[in-house]
């Protein structure tokens, strides 16, 4: 199968190019196409033919899209239609990457597929854009929703809590925000299983088992060597940051087990990320 990764030097895409071997796997990035521009999308797919597109591209940052609220609509909505509608016009389908932050975090059980969406910021404003667009334009897509991405090659939570480790001893970290923490590794294997198995509508995908922001980092710094560095449980109330987050932010991962499919508890996933990490060179 041939497949397009577009967003191929994010921290998924690179896993995704990592580790699937069994397919044509092409990676590309804005530099050879910008999703934002209709024609340089209908080039580029016309030029490779895939199969399925997997649209890993995104403009992630979120306390960033408070204040680009432009560019994060830019990229996220209008690029996501601009793949849909390309990869309908040529026969290919497609994988829309989103995010549990198109919901409100104001629900008592994890979220399924079909929950409305009710996003706080506008970063999960531009996503849930996106969403509706990708369902539109490309009827036959399928929407990957995942939460608390971490993973080797790219900035995320916990490198950064190994960071500030190093020079505080004491670290203040938020432990009213529950989800499911999903490496990157493993959601990229979820989603090749998916569209090898023809998956077609939404579908939640995360690691099994769910903490706090706090519980994370604390596991983190337990497993990595470095429990001697003290976290301190605070609320939400004591961050300030341009963009509110949902306190509650689990998803249901009964869409993904129905097709088969079963990822393990995020703290096994700890270990392998952190055996990435010191093959990186990034920790001893």
């Amino acid at each position: 199968m041939r497949i397009l990764v577009m967003g191929a030097k994010g921290m998924l895409g690179t896993d995704m190019l990592r580790d699937w071997k069994s397919d044509e796997v092409i990676g590309v990035d804005s530099r050879e196409a910008d999703i934002r521009d209709l024609p340089q999308v209908r080039t580029l797919i016309a030029s490779t033919k895939p199969e399925w597109i997997v649209l890993a591209a995104a403009y992630t940052d979120v306390d960033g899209s408070e204040k680009n609220r432009d560019l994060a609509f830019a990229v996220n909505a209008t690029g996501a239609e601009n793949v849909a509608r390309a990869a309908t016009e040529l026969g290919a389908r497609l994988f829309y990457v989103s995010t549990d932050y198109v919901f409100d975090g104001e629900s008592s059980r994890p979220y399924e597929p079909d929950d409305p969406v009710n996003p706080l910021n506008v970063y999960g404003a531009s996503k849930a854009a996106g969403e509706a667009a990708v369902r539109q334009y490309a009827p036959n897509c399928c929407i990957g929703r995942t939460s608390w991405l971490f993973g080797a090659h790219g900035t995320s939570f916990p490198e950064k809590i190994l960071r500030a480790g190093e020079t505080k001893p004491e670290l203040r970290v938020v432990s009213d925000q529950v989800g499911s923490p999903t490496f990157t590794r493993d959601l990229a294997g979820a989603i090749l299983q998916l569209i090898h198995g023809d998956a077609r509508g939404t579908v939640h995908i995360t690691n099994s088992g769910t903490c706090s922001w706090f519980e994370f980092a604390r596991e983190v710094l337990e497993q990595s060597g470095r429990s001697a560095t003290k976290v301190r449980p605070v609320s939400s109330s004591e961050f300030l940051s341009p963009a509110k987050r949902p306190n509650y932010s689990i998803l249901s991962t009964t869409s993904l087990n129905r097709r088969g499919i079963t990822m393990r508890n995020w703290k096994e996933s700890v270990a392998a990320y952190l055996k990435d990490l010191r093959e990186a060179g990034k920790i001893n």
